[in-house]
């Protein structure tokens, strides 16, 4: 384990792959390496990046996080022009 801040630290890798592993992988059985590969990419899609909030970017999804972005950026370059 590094110091806190280091570029070697992967908490926020470790935090995914922790809750991935507890709220989906564990509680599935797949019956091929497909089927698991399918489910993890929508449990992903449709789960994670889309609804469930983080602490990290104020409680927010990642995808209203990255719309609130690209919003900000938008007004930003509308205010430029």
């Amino acid at each position: 384990m590094g110091r806190t801040g280091v570029c070697w630290d992967n908490a926020a890798a470790e935090s995914f792959w922790s809750t991935f592993k507890n709220e989906y992988y564990h509680r599935h059985v797949f019956p091929t390496i497909d089927a698991a590969r399918r489910g993890a990419y929508t449990w992903i899609d449709a789960w994670y990046n889309a609804r469930r909030r983080h602490s990290a970017i104020g409680y927010l999804s990642p995808l209203q996080y990255e719309h609130q972005l690209a919003d900000q950026a938008t007004q930003t370059v509308h205010q430029a022009a």
